[in-house]
């Protein structure tokens, strides 16, 4: 590969990402997403915005120290203070990049900034040449750049350019963009770089669902860098997503001509981490990572791939990771072969960790004859990715009938205090949620979102329940399986809960910090 056809994949999924409604993560699973990240191939992690807070400067220089083979970017406005921030917390990082940007459109500059275009010039001159004087890899984003005057983001480009930007980002920032408007953009903003050492790249978000079809285009017409997300996560509609575009990539090269360094079998692993760490469940229709992806349930397609694979399928499920297991899981499995499919799976875990995990499937297989490997993805995620623990369920009973109203009694263990609370409601699950509601102090909670799917196929599959709370304009997340549904559902709503108190300190120590 050369660096004429050579993709780099930028992944902002720990800063955009993490935007996402209710999608905070915790340093520790920060952590955990930036070490798939680096094993993923991925060339830059954009671990955070620094200057937002002074919890936020610590993760990213968390995440910076542990990553060795990528950049680490932290993202700064054209401000003093917040390239000091960006650069105090990835100047520990091997490869440390600075992220600068300024919005340049006619909208932006005129309502936000309450700037003229020559006093955002000057910023960019200004902003850029100091993040050079930290580092040779600084990258300039225009922020609505698609929305921008042509010839001013020309201009504003030449001026990063000259001021020691080595990457030129032209966000499609609010998704308004088509692919034909795109490559247009982008092949005059490829004539301002010339034949200069400097990368074009692209960071398109989904509002009208063509994040990825804009990036495509945009590498077609040079850009040689794409910002993206894990499943697609991201402010409003999401970003581009990372698996899309690394297998359009792969798949279409005849087309495209390019490729990345990313290992494709990683895709799956990193894929179902993400989800459980942020608690956003993939579409089973979502392209490449979905369950829905690789399964053919038409007559006309199943006798087409018993005679050859490459009738309907346009890549193997191999090549992202998706692998069926040749051993069944049960209750006579050991240690060895529990952790030969994990990593198998993707997941690496330490001796401290596989113990836990061994614990809770050996607990489950005394209930269930066979383990598929959703549910030791499940058995991972409840062991290993939740937030600190302030409310933790001890006990659930409940009652419901054709004949009987629909009840429950919740014990729940708050800061090291058992308190114990019941309700009546309109079904077990939601007697549940209200006793949880009274035990625990949150009754303003409301619950705005209720999924619940099989994890396996029989009627002894486990119930995988998410679900998303709000209330003082914090939307928070939880997660949880369980072979009883109504179990796992207070287990999902406990969980929320603890999402939610981790939330309002954040909240509370940032504005503690700010005064």
């Amino acid at each position: 590969m050369t660096l004429d056809n050579y993709v780099r994949i930028f992944d902002t999924t720990l800063r955009d990402g993490e935007q996402s409604p209710g999608a905070t993560m915790t340093l520790e699973e920060k952590l955990r997403i930036a070490r798939k990240l680096e094993a993923l191939g991925v060339d830059v992690i954009e671990a955070g915005f620094p200057a937002a807070s002074p919890g936020e400067l610590a993760s990213v220089q968390e995440i910076a120290s542990v990553v060795s083979q990528c950049e680490v970017a932290g993202l700064c406005r054209t401000r003093e203070p917040d390239i000091e921030a960006s650069w105090k917390a990835v100047s520990v990082a091997q490869k440390p990049r600075l992220h600068v940007f300024i919005a340049t459109s006619k909208l932006h500059m005129e309502h936000k900034l309450k700037l003229t275009p020559a006093q955002v010039l000057e910023e960019v001159r200004r902003g850029v040449k100091h993040c050079a004087s930290f580092t040779k890899s600084v990258e300039f984003s225009a922020e609505d750049a698609t929305r921008t005057d042509l010839p001013f983001l020309k201009e504003v480009f030449a001026c990063a350019i000259e001021n020691g930007a080595t990457v030129l980002n032209i966000p499609d920032t609010v998704g308004y963009t088509m692919p034909a408007e795109y490559t247009r953009i982008v092949t005059e903003i490829m004539k301002v770089v010339g034949a200069r050492d400097v990368v074009v790249s692209t960071h398109c978000h989904n509002d009208l669902g063509l994040a990825v079809a804009n990036s495509l285009a945009a590498v077609m017409a040079g850009a040689r860098q794409v910002e993206c997300c894990v499943n697609g996560i991201g402010e409003r509609a999401g970003n581009a997503a990372l698996e899309e575009i690394v297998m359009a990539l792969k798949v279409r090269r005849d087309l495209l001509g390019c490729d990345t360094h990313i290992n494709t079998r990683e895709l799956m692993s990193v894929s179902r981490l993400v989800s459980q760490v942020t608690g956003l469940s993939v579409s089973a229709s979502k392209p490449i990572v979905g369950r829905n992806a690789f399964a053919h349930e038409s007559g006309i397609h199943q006798h087409g791939m018993l005679r050859d694979r490459r009738t309907y399928e346009i890549m193997v499920p191999e090549d992202v990771g998706l692998t069926e297991s040749k051993m069944v899981l049960g209750k006579h499995s050991g240690r060895a072969a529990l952790a030969n499919r994990l990593n198998e799976l993707g997941y690496r875990l330490g001796a401290a960790q596989l113990e836990g995990v061994f614990e809770r499937f050996k607990h489950l297989a005394d209930r269930k004859k066979n383990i598929y490997d959703e549910d030791l993805t499940a058995l991972v995620a409840d062991d290993v990715w939740n937030v600190p623990i302030r409310y933790e369920l001890v006990a659930v009973e409940f009652k419901s009938g054709t004949e009987i109203a629909p009840w429950a009694r919740v014990r729940v263990n708050i800061d090291g205090k058992e308190a114990c609370c019941e309700a009546n409601g309109n079904g077990p699950v939601n007697a549940v949620v209200q006793a949880l509601k009274e035990c625990t102090g949150n009754p303003d909670v409301s619950m705005d979102e209720y999924h619940i799917d099989a994890l396996s196929t029989g009627s002894d599959a486990q119930g995988k329940v998410a679900i998303a709370i709000s209330g003082d304009q914090i939307i928070s997340r939880g997660q949880a399986t369980d072979m009883d549904v109504v179990i796992a559902s207070a287990k999902a709503f406990v969980a929320a809960l603890n999402h939610r108190a981790y939330q309002l300190e954040l909240t509370r120590l940032q504005a503690a910090a700010d005064a």
